[in-house]
């Protein structure tokens, strides 16, 4: 009894009887919505006057003039210098003339052209592999490659100062991270003995246990250049 006497309390309490609801008359809405005065998101006389735009008025190279002024472009992505490089300058000239500016949609659906494929089989030549595929720019290639190969249960060995993109890569692979020491061979060989001891532990999860390293050759963030040579030695 004592039960159901406390659940009819609670039951009353949150939902009530239909006498206790007193609905608005038409009038008292009217007269809530003439007293109500919006707020404005920002309180007046917040806002700051604007930074002056930033208008690049010249080819970006070493050197870009910004409002007029000549500057050292210390933003530049073109790590191989081939802005302003004249035959790299004709061969753009000559691909607007004969195929426009842009495939105005993914390569995927209908951007294929034959220069991409032309592309292809000269990097797979260079490279001396079967066969090479190119990207319209670099955080999507990482961050589906990466993935595309290491899986959970994998492990990367990766430069700790490798580019955001190449974080995210390693991140959607849900693959175990060892990150090793900038630049840092000694520190990547200590990393790579102590899972050749582990191997040896359980060489049953070892052989279905793929591994990977992941670096750059020039690294985005520090500015210095991996000893590629060296690290595709311990690979083999």
């Amino acid at each position: 009894i004592l039960v159901l006497f406390i659940l009819k309390i609670l039951l009353s309490k949150s939902t009530g009887s239909p006498d206790d609801r007193h609905p608005l008359t038409e009038k008292e809405k009217e007269q809530l919505i003439a007293e109500w005065t919006p707020e404005p998101l920002v309180p007046c006389g917040s806002i700051e006057k604007s930074p002056p735009v930033t208008i690049v008025e010249s080819k970006i190279g070493k050197h870009v003039t910004i409002n007029g002024v000549e500057c050292l472009n210390m933003a530049s992505m073109n790590f191989l210098g081939m802005i302003g490089k004249s035959e790299i300058e004709e061969a753009a000239i000559a691909s607007v003339e004969k195929y426009g500016v842009g495939s105005c949609g993914p390569r995927g659906f209908y951007g294929t052209i034959d220069v991409h494929i032309q592309l292809e089989e000269k990097i797979a030549e260079f490279m001396e592999c079967e066969e090479a595929i190119i990207y319209s720019y670099g955080f999507s290639t990482l961050a589906s490659a990466i993935p595309a190969y290491s899986k959970r249960g994998d492990i990367i060995f990766a430069d700790r100062e490798v580019n955001y993109a190449i974080q995210k890569g390693i991140l959607a692979s849900r693959s175990r991270v060892e990150y090793f020491n900038h630049n840092d061979i000694d520190h990547l060989i200590q990393l790579l003995e102590e899972q050749a001891a582990k191997d040896k532990r359980n060489p049953k999860k070892a052989k279905v246990t793929n591994r990977f390293l992941v670096t750059e050759g020039i690294f985005i963030n520090t500015g210095q250049i991996s000893d590629l040579p060296k690290l595709v030695s311990l690979t083999t």
